[in-house]
C-alpha cells in the first residue's frame, strides 16, 4: 500500500466558528490533513527504533545519539508478523 498525503482544497475553509464566539475548530478535511502530516514527519529519538516505535511504512527516524551507519532509519515494511514496531532498516 502506498501512503500519500491528501492535499487540502484551499478554496474551502479549514475551520468552522462556534456560534457566538471567535473560537473555531478544524473541519474534517483539515483534521485528516494534519493527522497525515503528523504521521509522515521525521521521528527523532534516542536509540534504535527497531522493536520500539510503531510507524507507517515510509516513515523516517533519526537517532540523535547514533553512530555512523545507524543514525537514520526508514520503515521499510509495514509490519513483521503483525508487529508494527518491526520492519525498520538503517540507511545512514
Amino acid at each position: 500500500m502506498r501512503y500519500t498525503i491528501t492535499p487540502i482544497d484551499l478554496s474551502n475553509p479549514i475551520t468552522s466558528a462556534i456560534t457566538g464566539s471567535d473560537i473555531g475548530y478544524a473541519i474534517e478535511p483539515f483534521k485528516t490533513f494534519l493527522l497525515e502530516v503528523t504521521q509522515r514527519g521525521l521521528l527523532i529519538g534516542t536509540g534504535s527504533p527497531l522493536g520500539v516505535i510503531e510507524a507507517q511504512q515510509g516513515v523516517e527516524y533519526m537517532d540523535e545519539t547514533g553512530a555512523a551507519g545507524s543514525v537514520k532509519w526508514i520503515k521499510q515494511l509495514a509490519d513483521v508478523g503483525g508487529d508494527k514496531s518491526l520492519g525498520w532498516v538503517a540507511i545512514g
